[in-house]
């Protein structure tokens, strides 16, 4: 049976030391396109060696970053990575046959998350639900500049296999980059006109805290599942504690 062509697309700054296990996960596409950001590691190279067509374009933002590269395209269906992201054999294999003949226009994938040396299974890491797989002509990413997603108005379907997220980071880079997440959301929720209140800032982290380490079972991926969603419910303060800042700098 022919299976719908489709493209991989992926963004990229600095990724050398990720991007090579990426692209040898998505081979099997017809077409990989990488829209590289700046990268002065290596990183384009790496993606030239894989056939890859690489576009440069400035920073625009995750959402606005990852549509500029679904437009570039040259096939209607995408699958959208990010170079610390791999596609396992299971999810491959779905991939492959969901494309043979596509029930929905949309489909989402359970990503499982490494962190601190292992892969999470409960709680907040997993199964972390991504949307990837999509016909652009029913399908779009929004335009937020951080937690960014995929909007459509049909009914979206499920693969099977994981996709595999392998940050390769440290602890330490890991919270800087918490950081800087939680910064562009209180400025974009300053910005959209939103307030905080006090009490954010207590039953906010208290209510996560109880939803993925009791009801989610997180407690079942030992310390690095305690540190997930502990450094997640303190994102979750610094958002709102952010946006009161905001609020009284104006």
């Amino acid at each position: 049976m022919q299976t719908q062509p489709f493209s991989v697309v992926v963004i990229t700054l600095n990724a050398a030391h990720q991007l090579e296990a990426c692209l040898e996960s998505v081979k099997f596409a017809d077409e990989i396109v990488v829209i590289d950001s700046g990268s002065n590691d290596g990183t384009q190279a790496i993606a030239l060696e894989y056939g890859a067509r690489v576009i440069s374009q400035d920073w625009l933002g995750f959402g606005p970053q990852k549509q500029f590269a679904v437009e570039k395209a040259r096939n209607d269906w995408v699958l959208c990575m990010d170079a610390d992201e791999r596609v396992s054999q299971d999810l491959r294999s779905s991939i492959v046959a969901t494309l043979q003949h596509p029930e929905f226009h949309t489909y989402r994938m359970p990503r499982s998350n490494r962190f601190m040396g292992r892969y999470l299974r409960h709680g907040e890491g997993y199964p972390d639900w991504s949307l990837r797989l999509f016909d652009r002509r029913h399908a779009h990413w929004s335009d937020d500049a951080v937690h960014e997603k995929v909007l459509t108005n049909g009914e979206v379907g499920t693969l099977r296999g994981n996709l595999l997220h392998d940050s390769a980071e440290d602890l330490a880079a890991y919270l800087e980059k918490q950081n800087r997440y939680t910064s562009l959301q209180a400025a974009a929720l300053h910005q959209a006109g939103h307030s905080a209140h006090p009490a954010q800032l207590i039953f906010s982290p208290l209510v996560r805290f109880v939803r993925f380490y009791f009801f989610r079972l997180g407690m079942l991926d030992g310390i690095a599942g305690l540190v997930h969603i502990a450094i997640g419910c303190g994102n979750s303060f610094m958002k709102y504690a952010k946006l009161m800042a905001l609020q009284k700098g104006e």
